[in-house]
C-alpha cells in the first residue's frame, strides 16, 4: 500500500526502496571516502613523527659533533697542564704543582663526565686503531709490539677514538 509523504503525495514502495538503495550507496561511498581520509591522516601523522625523530637525531648528532670539537680543542691544554705538572715536580715548585694539579683534576673530571676516557698505552701491545707509532725502539727487554713510552696521550669519546696515542713501540734488535 502506498504511503503518504509530508506534502500528502502518495509514494510508491518501489520509489522508497530505490531511494533507500541510493542513500545506502551514498553512505557506503562516504564511508569509503572517510576511510581513505583516515588512512591518509594516519600516514601523514606517521611521516610527521618520523620527521620529528629524524630532526631530534640530527640535533643530537650536531650537539655531539660540537662537543667533540670542543673537547679536541681542550686536549692540547690538558697536554700542556700535564707538562707543567711534570716540570713543577722536577723543579720542586710545590705551590705551583698543587695549583696546576687542582686545575688538571677538575678538567679531567669534566672530560670524564662528558664521556672522554684516556687510552691506556704503556705496557700494552700496539693497536693501530688506538695508537700511532712514532718510533720503533730496538730492545730485548720488551716483547716486540709492546708500547714502551707514550709521547702524547690518546683519548676515546664515548668509546670511539677521539685522538690516537703517540707512542714508541718495542722491536726486536737486529742482529
Amino acid at each position: 500500500m502506498p504511503s503518504k509523504s509530508k506534502k500528502g503525495r502518495r509514494v510508491k514502495k518501489e520509489d522508497l526502496i530505490k531511494r533507500i538503495e541510493e542513500l545506502e550507496a551514498a553512505l557506503k561511498e562516504e564511508r569509503e571516502k572517510a576511510e581513505r581520509y583516515l588512512n591518509r591522516l594516519k600516514y601523514a601523522l606517521a611521516e610527521l613523527d618520523n620527521t620529528r625523530k629524524e630532526m631530534e637525531r640530527r640535533l643530537e648528532e650536531a650537539s655531539e659533533r660540537g662537543k667533540q670539537e670542543l673537547i679536541l680543542e681542550l686536549l692540547p691544554i690538558v697536554d700542556e697542564l700535564q707538562m707543567a705538572i711534570e716540570a713543577a715536580r722536577r723543579t720542586g715548585e710545590s705551590e705551583v704543582l698543587k695549583g696546576v694539579e687542582m686545575v688538571m683534576r677538575k678538567l679531567e673530571r669534566l672530560l670524564e663526565r662528558e664521556g672522554v676516557s684516556p687510552i691506556e698505552a704503556v705496557g700494552k701491545f700496539f693497536d693501530p686503531y688506538l695508537h700511532e707509532a712514532v718510533q720503533r725502539v730496538e730492545t730485548s727487554e720488551h716483547p716486540e709490539g709492546m708500547i714502551i713510552e707514550e709521547l702524547r696521550r690518546g683519548y676515546l669519546y664515548k668509546g670511539r677514538l677521539l685522538r690516537a696515542s703517540l707512542v714508541k713501540v718495542a722491536g726486536s734488535p737486529k742482529g
